[in-house]
């Protein structure tokens, strides 16, 4: 019998290999397609489910004074967390239940700023309850969609646009700069306060006909325990303290240790913990810097938290458009950055700004898309998950409440002229 070679071996088995593959290639097919088709398969359910649900737009109208503190906003958002359901996996996969989303708006149209905030349509009574429960002397009232008073296939020969979706500069567990911290925000007198909005109310007011400014903020309710980042937040602080967390390992050396004392010895040795020693010295050797990341960090995770993309859209007329103001924005946004924590920046996969690689058909289809996503109330990469981050409700309470004319004196803001009063409990209601 002729020996075999390592060759016709090598030769035969490939042989052999491609013959089964030729019989039996369509049973790979399931396991390639079955990941795009379960992405598929939940975008169409919960894009039915989302249009058979609606939303509405509210326009909230302040009156000429607002007595109640930022903090008030808190708890407005404090009570849209409530909504918080999260589906199981049949409402999920075959009704395309999802988590509820809002969209915190502020809009200047011709230099005249409104408040928005669009819902769905079913949860129009609880937001209105949780703001008025806050601020009752506010006038929400449901208004058409003022995203569609302009072109839909903006830019166009006649408008033009400019935006960005906004990204932490950092992880999202570093909180921004809220409220709080600014220096006269504890001022017993409201005249006295600082307000972060007044700066963006009074610059777009002073937008001229055929401008328009959008910013838009939305929030979804999410569990910060269920992404694990109240765990990376408190890692963060261990590592920062130079303290390690106490486990059963960790723990038994000691206890082994301590028991062959007993029994050898009679009595435990008198001996300090090295170990404790380092915890109790590990604050002292903070610095100033270090202290304020621990505490921005701690209090971040100890408030309910949304997940939350943030972008805006300055739009006009081209006689009117005036690339500048693009700043108006950026420049509110620039106030809740730090140094030491976290800041928003405009993310540079969907900003529109001209540069050398983005120009003629790309520059143009970027403008497009953010447009779209803006009306359509979408994240940034919609369908897919990407481009958003976690605020807890006092930092969008920071970037969206209702000020009052004197902490906010820009006159271009539509007030009630009156507050309006219940009527007499004696008013006869029948003839």
């Amino acid at each position: 019998m002729p020996e075999i070679s390592n060759f016709q071996i090598l030769v035969l088995t490939l042989d052999s290999l491609f013959e089964t593959l030729k019989s039996w290639w369509w049973i790979i097919l399931p396991f390639l397609f079955l990941r795009p088709f379960l992405f598929l398969w939940l975008w169409w359910r919960q894009e039915l489910w989302k249009k058979k649900l609606g939303e509405i737009l509210l326009e909230i109208k302040l009156p000429e004074e607002i007595l109640k503190p930022i903090k008030a906003m808190e708890s407005v958002f404090a009570s849209l967390w409530q909504s918080y359901d999260s589906p199981n996996w049949k409402e999920k996969w075959f009704e395309g239940k999802k988590l509820l989303d809002y969209s915190l708006e502020i809009a200047s149209i011709d230099g005249v700023p409104h408040f928005y905030i669009r819902t769905p349509a079913a949860l129009k009574n609880f937001v209105e309850s949780s703001i008025y429960a806050q601020y009752p002397e506010v006038e929400i009232t449901e208004v058409e969609d003022y995203t569609k008073n302009v072109p839909q296939n903006i830019p166009t020969k006649e408008w033009d646009m400019w935006g960005s979706d906004m990204i932490n500069l950092k992880d999202e567990v570093y909180p921004l700069r809220t409220y709080k911290e600014f220096e006269t925000e504890r001022e017993v007198k409201e005249e006295k306060r600082v307000d972060p909005m007044a700066n963006l109310l009074e610059s777009m007011g002073k937008l001229k006909p055929g401008e328009q400014l959008w910013v838009q903020i939305m929030i979804k309710p999410i569990s910060l325990k269920e992404i694990n980042l109240v765990k990376k937040g408190e890692r963060i602080v261990q590592k920062l303290m130079g303290k390690t967390p106490l486990s059963l390992e960790s723990f038994l050396p000691y206890a082994v240790k301590g028991t062959g004392r007993v029994l050898i010895a009679g009595k435990p040795l008198e001996e300090k913990e090295p170990e404790l020693e380092k915890l109790e010295l590990g604050a002292l050797r903070l610095s100033p810097g270090e202290i304020d990341i621990i505490k921005g960090i701690q209090g971040k995770i100890a408030k309910y938290g949304f997940e939350t993309n943030i972008r805006f859209i300055y739009l006009g007329r081209k006689d009117a458009f005036f690339k500048p103001n693009l700043k108006l924005a950026l420049g509110f946004f620039n106030e809740f950055n730090t140094q030491n924590l976290n800041s928003i920046k405009p993310w540079g996969k969907t900003i529109t700004k001209i540069q050398l690689i983005l120009i003629g058909r790309r520059l143009y289809l970027r403008k497009r898309r953010l447009f779209r996503q803006y009306v359509r109330r979408r994240s940034p990469l919609d369908p897919r998950k990407g481009g958003t981050f976690i605020l807890n409700t006092e930092e969008l309470a920071s970037l969206y409440h209702f000020p009052s004319r004197i902490v906010a004196p820009a006159p271009s803001v539509p007030r009630i002229p009156a507050k309006k009063g219940e009527a007499p409990p004696e008013l006869p209601t029948e003839i």
